[in-house]
């Protein structure tokens, strides 16, 4: 039995450490924050509930094998999942809405083709063909396997087939996910239907690799769930499945540094100056925060995949309304921004800023744990920022609301109160230079969307978490602490779940 460091009480830092404790070690959590979850929080006030950080569960298989594998109860034991369908619904500027079942490729096609025109569904439906395929290449290698060795195969090839298209005597394929959105589905909606999946997690779509199509792919195979109360019921579970397993979590508790002795990590330094010993340190933190605890010494090798600085944060509006939830709202609706190119110009451009119309997720769950009495609703919208945006933060807010009036558009009426959750929120609740989050990996561009691997060259020492292999997201995050328990307990020869 080995004595192990967990540091941080994140997604991917808990499924480390219930995976490790199953296997008979010690593990201790330190967390510098009153509480576990990272960026799961929730806010409270006046009886409603919000939840801050993600609020939507995709490939829930990821949390039912950490449930399967550490204890008898499994997930829905411990908290209600709900599928969403709608899966989503969608609002643009010239008055076009539609909204698209969950997991249903033949109700897609369907919705598409009212909506749209005839031919708008079978396109989408080809295009998710092809996005299969890709995650069928991608799926192992970057999900469910450690980082490989020769990494730079899975940046040098691209697994999206795109379709080819000659011109002016000249084949070309789409290589970027907006290339795939101009060539292949012809429609400048299905396109922002496209590109608003890159957009969620902060990438840019005129330059996020073809690859990004597995994005799409994954809500729509896998479908959108919910966890009633929020998503910080999941946090609670997978805290308690690790209390259950005998893991002591310390918070309040800052590491200054990671101790080594021979090469190894050999335990962790408080902030008094003491130092707990261990045999294995995992760390879940941001990359700059990972720099500091070494000291400025290189955990990774000449070659290895850098750490990824993330560019784009998030701004979360929560309204307080009063009145019912209309009979048969979307739980979620993507307000489209009305200049695509000018918001992404905005938001990726040489100098990134807000943008002025900015496409706007609208959540209305309908939960009754969520508001104080069935005549009230609770409402988050979320929009993406440049990391660091400050002082600017609350007024752009304002602009938020008023985009989500395009939806609700008794909204002011019915608006008792709002709070901002603004990047500087994100970073304190995960550590992340400017509120940064981290996206999913993707392949091809070069490796520039891969993420570090877990292992470091600092021997006994493991990074977990959204910004190391295999990326951000509550998949992803789910994974990498199967990732880091599999290399701890079988050694590097571990190559995933089989």
């Amino acid at each position: 039995m080995a004595r192990i460091a967990v540091i941080g009480a994140g997604m991917g830092a808990m499924a480390a450490a219930a995976r490790l404790a199953v296997a008979g070690h010690r593990v201790v959590v330190y967390e510098r924050t009153e509480t576990y979850g990272g960026a799961l929080r929730r806010f409270e006030r006046d009886g409603f509930s919000f939840d801050t950080g993600p609020a939507l569960l995709p490939l829930p298989a990821v949390w039912r094998d950490l449930f399967v594998k550490t204890g008898k109860e499994p997930l829905e034991r411990c908290v209600e999942l709900v599928q969403v369908d709608p899966s989503s619904r969608h609002v643009f500027a010239d008055g076009t809405r539609f909204s698209l079942p969950n997991a249903s490729r033949a109700g897609v096609v369907a919705a598409l083709d009212e909506a749209l025109g005839s031919s708008a569904g079978q396109r989408w439906g080809d295009f998710l063909v092809r996005a299969r395929e890709a995650w069928d290449r991608t799926r192992r290698p970057l999900l469910e396997e450690p980082l490989w060795p020769d990494w730079r195969v899975l940046g040098e090839r691209e697994p999206y087939p795109a379709v080819p298209y000659k011109r002016l005597l000249r084949t070309r394929r789409a290589g970027t996910l907006a290339e795939v959105g101009a060539l292949e589905l012809k429609d400048a909606r299905l396109a922002a239907l496209l590109e608003s999946h890159a957009l969620a997690h902060g990438l840019d779509p005129r330059s996020a690799p073809a690859s990004a199509a597995v994005l799409p792919y994954m809500e729509h195979a896998f479908g959108t769930w919910y966890v009633r109360g929020g998503l910080r019921e999941l946090a609670r579970a997978v805290y308690d499945r690790c209390r259950e397993r005998r893991v002591e979590f310390r918070f309040g508790t800052q590491i200054t540094g990671i101790v080594e002795k021979d090469g190894r990590a050999a335990g962790v330094r408080l902030a008094d100056g003491t130092v707990d010993e261990a045999e294995f340190v995992v760390a879940g933190v941001a990359p700059g925060v990972l720099d500091r605890l070494v000291g400025g010494a290189a955990v990774r090798g000449e070659g290895e995949v850098p750490p990824q600085r993330g560019a784009a944060s998030r701004l979360t509006v929560l309204l307080a309304l009063r009145g019912a939830r209309p009979e048969g709202t979307a739980h979620r609706t993507v307000v489209h921004a009305e200049d695509r190119e000018a918001e992404l110009e905005s938001l990726f451009g040489a100098v990134p800023r807000v943008a002025a119309r900015p496409t706007v997720t609208v959540l209305r769950p309908g939960d009754p744990e969520s508001v104080p009495d069935a005549d009230h609703e609770a409402v988050t919208l979320t929009s993406v920022v440049p990391a660091g945006t400050g002082a600017d933060a609350q007024a752009y807010a304002e602009h938020v609301i008023a985009v989500a009036g395009r939806e609700i558009p008794d909204l002011r009426d019915r608006l008792l109160w709002h709070e901002v959750c603004t990047p500087a929120d994100v970073e304190e609740a995960t550590g992340a230079e400017g509120g940064a989050v981290p996206a999913p990996a993707l392949a091809a561009a070069g490796g520039r969307l891969l993420h570090p691997a877990n292992v470091t060259r600092t021997g006994g020492l493991f990074t977990v978490g959204g910004w190391s292999h295999p990326g951000g997201g509550l998949p992803h995050a789910g994974m990498s602490g199967a990732l880091v328990a599999g290399l701890i307990v079988e050694g590097p020869g571990f190559r995933g779940s089989q």
